[in-house]
């Protein structure tokens, strides 16, 4: 595995659960065997976040689903970083396609996010990836680089942020991507890094897929 020493897993609950099935996947985390290379966290709707925290096990992180650009306020229905602090949320998922997409957040918004939340030490899982006709028309890798680029614009260091490659035709189309359509992106980021960024933050980062594979044979993605 290229990158840091650990394997990084993450779940990201979205808009689901409630107090009993969220209480009984716990209950299964909690008793599941983790190895130890692995950094595994998961990220609850908000207002399941303190009672995840308070039931799961210290082995396992907690992230939010979003968080605001800057300081808390009056912006009714957002969360601000500070929050997350205080309730021990560790980690937060930024970029995420259906934020892109479905809310309108664009890449220079989501980078300022990621600087914000990285600046009041709360670790970012920066989050990229093409839409169905954007593959189709052969701009994938303009699309990824494109967003990457409004990370490295705005966070002012990569210690702490993990890259998560989903492309969106294969969020609940039904569709999947094969290991070597994920590898190849992960391939083409991590020397996008090292020609825009560092050579030592290509090196550093982690960059996972973020989705369903069509796993054809074993893979090992970094």
């Amino acid at each position: 595995m290229a990158g840091s020493g650990k394997f990084f897993v993450g779940g990201n609950w979205k808009c689901n659960g409630t107090k009993e099935s969220i209480s009984k996947l716990v209950s299964d985390l909690n008793s599941a065997k983790l190895e130890p290379d692995v950094d595994v966290v998961v990220a609850p709707p908000f207002v399941y976040i303190d009672m995840v925290k308070n039931s799961l096990t210290d082995r396992i992180d907690i992230s939010a689903q979003n968080s605001w650009i800057g300081k808390g306020g009056a912006f009714t229905g957002e969360i601000s970083v500070e929050q997350l602090n205080d309730i021990g949320c560790k980690w937060v998922i930024l970029g995420h396609s259906e934020r892109r997409h479905v809310i309108g957040e664009d890449d220079q918004f989501i980078g300022k996010k990621a600087a914000y939340a990285l600046s009041q030490g709360v670790k970012v899982i920066a989050c990229i990836g093409e839409l169905l006709q954007e593959r189709e028309a052969g701009k994938t890798f303009d699309v990824c680089f494109q967003q990457m680029k409004a990370f490295a614009d705005a966070v002012p260091s990569w210690d702490d942020v993990v890259v998560a490659y989903e492309p969106v035709w294969a969020i609940g189309t039904g569709k999947v991507a094969t290991p070597l359509q994920a590898q190849e992106v992960h391939v083409a980021v991590r020397d996008w890094l090292k020609k825009n960024v560092s050579p030592e933050v290509a090196s550093k980062t982690r960059i996972i897929y973020g989705g369903i594979l069509f796993l054809t044979k074993t893979l090992s993605i970094c």
